[in-house]
C-alpha cells in the first residue's frame, strides 16, 4: 500500500505544535500507565509516593512548563528549545522515581530531534543528538555514583529511538538539499541552454546577413563605374539587410537585459510579446531566403518533395536555421554560385539536404560554430545529421527530424 500524504492543512502546523503535542499525550499515557483502567486486574505501573501528591504535582507542573516553553522556543532556538524538554523529561522522571527515563518522557524530545535535523544545518543537527545522548549517560552515571539501580535495557531503547528519530531527520535535509540541487541545475542548464540557443539564432541570423552584404558590396563595386543603377540597387540591399541585422541584435540584446533583470516570468511574457511583434522564421521563409540570396549572385534552387504540411514550431525553424546556416556557408567558403536546397515531407520524418558543386570543404573550413550549432539542433530534436565533402565534389548538409505524428496535413 502507498503512504497517504499529510493533507495540506496539517502541513502548515509548526514543530513546536507537534512537539507540545506530543508531550501531552505521553503525559497522559503516563498517568494511564498508573491507573487501573477498565478490564485490568491492576494497574500497570505503580505509582511513585509523591506522584500525587502537592511536591509531586508541582514537579508535574514545573515540567510541563518547560516543555511548552521549549516547543515554543524549537524554531528561534532550537538547542535551547532541546534543552529545555531534556530538562522535563529528567523532571518528570524524577515524579516517577523510575530507574531510567521513559521512552514516553522522551517523545517529546525524538521529535524535537526528528525536527532540528531535518530544518537546521548537519553540525546543529549533530549537536542536538549529543545533547540527548549525554543526558542519557548522565543520568545513569549519576545514579551509579549514588549506589541504585539503573536500567540498562531501558536507557539503550530510549538511546535507540533517539538515534533513529535523528536519522530519519538528517534523511530528510539530505533529500531537501538533494532536491533543491536538482532544482538549482535544472534551472543553471535552463538558462544555458537558452543562452546557447540566443547564440546559435545571433550567429545564424548575422553569419548570414554578412554574407550576404559582402556579396552586394562587392557587386556594387564591380559595377559602380559601368552600371550605376545596379550598383545603387546592391547598396540598398546591403542598407536593408544591415538594417535588419541590427534591429534582430537590438531584439536580442534586450531579451538577454530582460531576462537578467527581471526573471524568468517577465523573460517569457517578453518573448510572448516578441513573438507577436516578429513572428519566428520557418520554412515558409525559405523562397525569401532564396530569393535574397539568388539577387546576392549565389543562386539558390529549392526542390519541395512530399505533402507540405505544418510543423511544430521548433522543428520549423530548426530546418529553416539549417538550410539558413547552409547556404552561409556555401556563400562564404564554397567559391561557387550556386546550390540546390531539397526539403522532403515523409511519413515520420522531414528530411533536408543542401548540396553545392564548390570547392567541397566549404563548412570545414569554418572555425566558428556553423556545424557545431546544426548538430546540436538536429540532436537537442533527437535527429540524425550528416555534413562532409561529397564524392563528386562540392558539399553536402543533410539532416533527418522526427515529426510528430499529430502534425496536421495541409495543401502544398
Amino acid at each position: 500500500m502507498h503512504a497517504m500524504p499529510l493533507p495540506p492543512r496539517l502541513k502548515l502546523v509548526p514543530p513546536g505544535a507537534w512537539v507540545a503535542l506530543a508531550w501531552s499525550a505521553s503525559t497522559a499515557f503516563t498517568f494511564l500507565a498508573r491507573v487501573r483502567l477498565p478490564g485490568e486486574e491492576a494497574a500497570n505501573e505503580l505509582a511513585a509516593t509523591q506522584f500525587y501528591r502537592w511536591d509531586g504535582l508541582v514537579v508535574l507542573t514545573i515540567a510541563c512548563a518547560l516543555a511548552l516553553l521549549g516547543s515554543m522556543w524549537l524554531h528561534r532556538r532550537p538547542l535551547g528549545a532541546l534543552a529545555l524538554l531534556l530538562t522535563a523529561a529528567a523532571f518528570l522522571t524524577i515524579n516517577l522515581a523510575a530507574v531510567a527515563i521513559q521512552l514516553a518522557q522522551f517523545l517529546a524530545v525524538d521529535l524535537a530531534l526528528y525536527f532540528i535535523a531535518a530544518g537546521r544545518p548537519r553540525r546543529t543537527g549533530v549537536t542536538a543528538l549529543c545533547m540527548a545522548l549525554a543526558v542519557l549517560v548522565a543520568w545513569e552515571s549519576l545514579r551509579l555514583l549514588r549506589g541504585w539501580g539503573i536500567g540498562t535495557l531501558e536507557e539503550l531503547t530510549v538511546a535507540l529511538t533517539a538515534v533513529v528519530a535523528w536519522l530519519l531527520g538528517d534523511a530528510s535535509h539530505r533529500t531537501r538539499e538533494y532536491g533543491e540541487r536538482l532544482r538549482a541545475q535544472a534551472a543553471t542548464q535552463a538558462v544555458t541552454d537558452e543562452r546557447l540557443r540566443i547564440a546559435r539564432e545571433m550567429h545564424d541570423m548575422v553569419a548570414h546577413s554578412i554574407g550576404i552584404i559582402a556579396l552586394q558590396a562587392g557587386a556594387a563595386a564591380r559595377v559602380v563605374r559601368t552600371q550605376p543603377e545596379a550598383a545603387r540597387e546592391a547598396m540598398t540591399a546591403v542598407e536593408t539587410a544591415g538594417r535588419e541585422t541590427l534591429a534582430g541584435l537590438r531584439r536580442m540584446l534586450v531579451a538577454l537585459r530582460h531576462a537578467d533583470q527581471d526573471g524568468d516570468r517577465d523573460r517569457a511574457a517578453a518573448s510572448v510579446e516578441a513573438d507577436r511583434l516578429h513572428p519566428a522564421e520557418g520554412l515558409a521563409d525559405l523562397d525569401r531566403l532564396a530569393a535574397a540570396t539568388t539577387a546576392a549572385g549565389v543562386q539558390v534552387d529549392v526542390h519541395w518533395k512530399g505533402a507540405r504540411r505544418q510543423l511544430p514550431p521548433d522543428i520549423d525553424l530548426s530546418v529553416f536555421r539549417i538550410v539558413q546556416e547552409s547556404i552561409t556557408n556555401v556563400v562564404r567558403h564554397a567559391a561557387t554560385t550556386a546550390c540546390r536546397v531539397t526539403v522532403d515531407y515523409l511519413e515520420e520524418h522531414v528530411a533536408v539536404e543542401v548540396t553545392d558543386d564548390g570547392r567541397g570543404r566549404g563548412s570545414t573550413t569554418d572555425t566558428g560554430f556553423g556545424l557545431v550549432g546544426m548538430r546540436e539542433r538536429v540532436a537537442l530534436l533527437h535527429g540524425e545529421f550528416t555534413a562532409g565533402p561529397r564524392p563528386e565534389g562540392g558539399f553536402r548538409v543533410t539532416a533527418r527530424l522526427p515529426v510528430p505524428a499529430t502534425a496536421a496535413t495541409v495543401a502544398a
